[in-house]
């Protein structure tokens, strides 16, 4: 009887264990596919949550003057919504002569373009002149100025030839018409932004009236001890957001509120649209610093005065900085525990999978998730290993 063949158990264990490996990353990667294509849903439903932390302290304000949940949730949106209008009627006011003058700064960024060529044009002659002898530099000129002629006849004689059939230039367009191109070739994704966007006020109000039916009803799931364990999980992933979002957009408004103040001290053109949009990209995690410097800097191409370039810079760099190490530690909190290396790759992680709003999101996210593993005693290391 032939002997039957065994094989080894090493490479038995080793088979068992790649097929325990199979359900994990399966599932992982049916997650990353489900977070991708349907990032206008998530990003909408998390955008809903983050203005529901933001104006839940209020609605608290509101009960203890007596009045229903439903009722003071109600009162709380409609100001907030009152208010966005406000601030959108002074934007466009802003946007309106900033479309105007358009023309002006294009111009001012032309120059500026042109400038920068041409002194990066001088500094290539001259190290070109530096290094190459000069019987050598003067062979190469000579050589360059016989091409020039060859092709500039050539160009003379083709274009006798295709003078009668070339097509006229096309007139240049406007920023309008230009806009109105963008938005007839992005129409399906602006449509369905504006139809996900609509229903923000919605999703805001009905977890705001129907928080405390939420949570009773979100823990009634669990049993036994696991509904202790989800009742802790959901207060940290609270207080944690909570922590995050209000501190930001307590220190975005404070940061808002300065730049305008500075900019309009230094008669800077449209200082109430330029000054909130550089406080609120100064809180965006490694590139607040530059990207808050764009709208003052674009602004600047009005006056164009070496100065106030200068002041513009050195103003936003201080403030950011004050910011970030004075103020953001004592507004924030130390309630978001998380190392630099995590939210390094989360950023990278939700960045990928919802671009922009991502990057703003990709804080409180990752920080909710190490509340649930601080709390889940399976999970504990991943919590550990997320923190600081």
């Amino acid at each position: 009887m032939a002997p039957t063949f065994k094989p080894p158990r090493i490479a038995t264990d080793a088979v068992q264990e790649a097929r325990h490996l199979y359900p994990p990353i399966v599932a992982l990667g049916v997650i990353i596919a489900i977070l991708y294509f349907g990032r206008v849903l998530f990003i909408t439903a998390m955008t809903a949550v983050t203005i529901a932390f933001l104006l839940e302290p209020l609605v608290a304000v509101m009960m203890r003057l007596r009045l229903p949940r439903s009722v003071a949730s109600f009162v709380v949106c409609t100001a907030a919504l009152l208010f966005l209008y406000v601030i959108g009627m002074g934007a466009y006011a802003q946007l309106t002569g900033l479309y105007d003058d358009l023309p002006k700064y294009g111009q001012r960024i032309g120059d500026i373009v042109d400038g920068v060529q041409i002194r990066i044009q001088t500094l290539e002659e001259q190290t070109y002149r530096m290094l190459l002898p000069t019987r050598q530099r003067l062979e190469e000129e000579e050589r360059q100025r016989q091409a020039k002629k060859s092709r500039s006849s050539r160009a003379t004689a083709a274009t006798a030839t295709t003078a009668a059939t070339a097509p006229q230039p096309s007139p240049q367009k406007t920023p309008a018409e230009v806009i109105s191109e963008y938005i007839t070739a992005r129409l399906s994704s602006f449509y369905e932004i504006l139809l996900m966007a609509s229903f923000v006020p919605f999703l805001v109000y009905f977890m705001l009236s129907w928080r405390d039916h939420i949570n009773r009803s979100f823990l009634q799931l669990f049993q036994g001890e696991a509904r202790l364990v989800a009742a802790r999980s959901l207060q940290g992933i609270a207080g944690m957001v909570r922590a995050f979002v209000v501190g930001n957009f307590l220190l975005g408004l404070l940061l808002a509120v300065v730049s305008s103040a500075m900019f309009r001290l230094m008669h800077l053109p449209y200082a109430f649209l330029v000054g909130p949009l550089s406080g609120l990209l100064s809180l965006v995690p490694y590139v607040g610093l530059p990207l808050a410097m764009i709208p003052p800097l674009f602004a600047a191409l009005g006056p164009n005065k070496v100065p106030v370039y200068a002041l513009v810079v050195v103003s936003v760099a201080t403030l950011h900085l004050l910011a970030l190490n004075l103020l953001y530690p004592k507004i924030v909190g130390s309630r978001v525990h998380l190392n630099p290396l995590v939210v390094t790759f989360s950023l990278m992680i939700w960045g990928f999978l919802w671009d922009g709003p991502g990057l703003l999101l990709a804080i409180p996210l990752t920080a909710g998730l190490k509340a649930v593993c601080d709390n889940v005693k399976e999970l504990r290391p991943i919590g550990k290993f997320l923190g600081d």
